[in-house]
């Protein structure tokens, strides 16, 4: 039931070899990236539309029960059969209906709870609905976005590998053939291998959300200012004779 030994294994990792785990990982990547880029371009404008005017919230708390309730496995085996197809397409399809409700969900939750106050103000200064919404709304509501993204992307990530049930490639080979060969430590493996993935992509998207979001916005500029002043207040500064003394050695 241990996964190490298929770990440690050097051809596992050998780049000449299709069914190896580099080859697996950057098809897994593939599918996950190519989801989450499809179920946002479908869900951010909706969610943009619904949080700014307010109208239409009963589709994104649906669509956020909706989400949470669908079994992917038995929508993918539906879509294979309704399609008669065993292809990219399918897995595509439900991989991006798992997306979209918590990107959605999260951009309508981001603008509305934005400070009605701000909203006011920016209106009061002249300024157009589009431009409330990008320089005013948006940039308020972008940690909750942010967290919307980072949950669809673990999503998605533990979720693709249902693609090697239909004869795909991905992380989900080394479960679907480990299962059938009775090799559970390649299942171990695979199970180890997207679990990191999970978490190494998570800490990026955390990574990107430390310099896309205002400071402003998460405190962290807030923070950096009272220490300073709290600095400045205690009279902290390097002492002259210290200085001095350095400065002559």
């Amino acid at each position: 039931m241990d996964g190490t030994p298929y770990l440690l294994d050097g051809a596992n990792w050998a780049w000449s070899s299709p069914g190896s785990i580099p080859h697996l990982l950057l098809s897994h990547l593939g599918y996950t990236g190519l989801s989450v880029l499809v179920g946002f371009v479908i869900a951010f404008p909706i969610g943009l539309l619904i949080g700014h005017t307010g109208k239409g919230s009963f589709l994104a708390i649906n669509a956020g029960n909706a989400g949470r309730s669908l079994p992917t496995l038995g929508l993918l085996s539906l879509l294979v059969v309704y399609m008669s197809s065993q292809g990219f397409l399918p897995v595509l399809i439900a991989l991006v209906v798992l997306v979209i409700p918590p990107i959605l969900t999260s951009t309508y939750a981001g603008l509305r709870s934005v400070d009605p106050n701000a909203v006011d103000a920016a209106r009061g200064m002249g300024m157009s609905s589009s431009q409330v919404l990008f320089r005013v709304e948006l940039p308020m509501a972008l940690p909750v976005v942010f967290g919307g993204v980072r949950a669809a992307v673990l999503q998605v990530v533990a979720t693709a590998t249902v693609a090697a049930y239909v004869g795909l490639s991905g992380l989900g080979r080394l479960l679907v053939d480990g299962l059938a060969l009775n090799d559970y430590g390649r299942m171990v493996a695979g199970a180890v291998v997207v679990a990191v993935l999970a978490v190494v992509l998570d800490l990026l998207l955390g990574l990107v959300q430390r310099y896309v979001v205002s400071p402003g916005i998460t405190g962290r500029g807030l923070s950096r200012a009272r220490g300073t002043r709290s600095v400045a207040e205690s009279g902290a500064v390097p002492e002259p004779e210290l200085v001095t003394s350095k400065g002559t050695s």
